[in-house]
């Protein structure tokens, strides 16, 4: 057998322990993930006419069961528009909070990051306590911002007391009360909490990335700038900005497909009734959407949730294109 046969026979044999060792995680991959998507695709076209209600009805797994039989059509995705105005109220909710969140968190982070890169003591312990939010349950930061807001979560019995502690600052100071969470809150007080909330929680992630993007910046860039005189604000603009591209373009892409997903910020701080007390709903996310229809409407939830899809990858999509045009490498 020559040298090149045996190297074969080798490299083929080490194919055969890869796929051997890779098989429990495969397996474990088409049962949670492949199988789900490829059945949420199958059931968001399922349908069937409903007597009793006269209407055409989504896939319901309990009817499903007692033997009702479905029909292929896409009347899942004309439900998920046309059944009330809570689709669209979910869907203007993600999008605002996306859109208001994602630019700020990265340009905060941003600074943030270049400010730790310029520090030398205490530089590990401020790291640490800017990453500190990211290993902390969202759910009970989302409680505590409830409580310095005003609220006293959670509240079943009458409506909440406001007894904030970001209100006791304004009024320390000579300004007026602002009702930010509680019953009869403005949707603009909700929306403020919900963006300081949700800029404050994804700092940690979007730091980290930025700060190990600066640490490997070469720093002749800086010594050259320096030597022709460009001042600080010119030298970040010129120099930091462009050669962070790739990390930056990274960190608003997986922030808009976060927005869109948005939902444990506004269970954190107001409960599952996704809205202020007396206001359920009002505050209302995609995620938050699909998640209300699948007790009784499993095919309406799959084809809201394919919508959400088709939203996130066509963003990603224009990021990505608009990234190609930006983006130094």
């Amino acid at each position: 057998m020559s040298r090149k046969e045996k190297t074969v026979k080798k490299k083929s044999k080490n194919q055969w322990k890869a796929w051997l060792y890779l098989t429990p995680m495969l397996i474990l991959l088409l049962v949670f993930t492949v199988w789900p998507i490829f059945n949420t695709v199958r059931i968001s076209f399922l349908c069937r006419w409903n007597p009793d209600l006269g209407a055409i009805v989504g896939y319901n797994y309990s009817d499903a069961m007692n033997g009702a039989k479905y029909q292929f059509g896409i009347n899942n995705f004309i439900n998920v528009f046309t059944t009330g105005d809570s689709f669209l109220t979910a869907l203007g909710n993600t999008m605002l909070l996306t859109v208001l969140t994602v630019p700020i968190s990265t340009m905060l982070a941003l600074l943030i990051a270049v400010a730790l890169n310029s520090i030398k003591f205490l530089k590990k312990f401020f790291q640490t306590v800017f990453f500190l939010p990211y290993v902390t349950n969202a759910i009970a930061i989302g409680m505590v911002f409830a409580a310095m807001f005003g609220m006293v979560w959670p509240n079943l019995a009458r409506p909440p007391v406001s007894v904030g502690i970001i209100n006791t600052i304004i009024e320390a100071f000579g300004g007026k009360y602002i009702n930010w969470v509680d019953s009869g809150s403005s949707y603009w007080a909700n929306i403020a909490v919900l963006v300081i909330y949700i800029v404050w929680n994804a700092l940690p992630f979007k730091i980290l990335v930025l700060l190990g993007g600066l640490q490997n910046v070469d720093k002749q860039y800086y010594d050259a700038a320096k030597v022709d005189g460009a001042s600080r604000w010119r030298t970040f603009w010129r120099v930091t900005v462009p050669l962070l591209s790739p990390m930056i373009a990274y960190v608003v892409i997986t922030g808009f497909i976060g927005g869109f997903k948005e939902y444990t910020s506004i269970v954190g701080i107001f409960g599952d009734s996704m809205g202020p007390y007396g206001a359920p709903g009002k505050l209302n996310t995609m995620v938050g959407f699909i998640y209300d229809s699948i007790d009784n409407n499993q095919g309406k939830a799959s084809a809201a949730a394919l919508i959400l899809f088709a939203i996130i990858f066509v963003v990603t999509m224009i990021n990505m294109y608009v990234s190609k045009k930006k983006v130094h490498y």
